[in-house]
């Protein structure tokens, strides 16, 4: 998963913010710990949702697919080149 944190997770969150999606009222402090409200919450799950859903064109097919859809691709790849199905795990470049 960890390749694709920044392009998934992280710029989700970035995005949400940039978009005015999540505001300063969507979290709740207590002390110096900070967390999601439960609105904030479903405003992000719902981000990350449309995230997913996003389509892009995989290096190796060359068809579309959406980001849920690479993961399972991605895994399975991943599960043939540790078994030596496949010399290489092909990367994913955004853009």
């Amino acid at each position: 998963m960890e390749p694709f944190r920044p392009i998934l997770a992280d710029s989700c969150v970035v995005t949400a913010i940039n978009n005015g999606e999540v505001k300063p009222r969507d979290f709740v402090w207590a002390g110096r710990a900070c967390a999601l409200s439960p609105a904030g919450r479903k405003k992000m799950i719902a981000a990350f949702e449309r995230r997913l859903a996003t389509e892009i064109t995989h290096p190796v097919f060359g068809y579309r697919i959406s980001w849920r859809r690479l993961l399972e691709v991605q895994t399975r790849l991943l599960g043939r080149h540790l078994g030596g199905e496949i010399p290489e795990l092909p990367a994913i470049e955004p853009r």
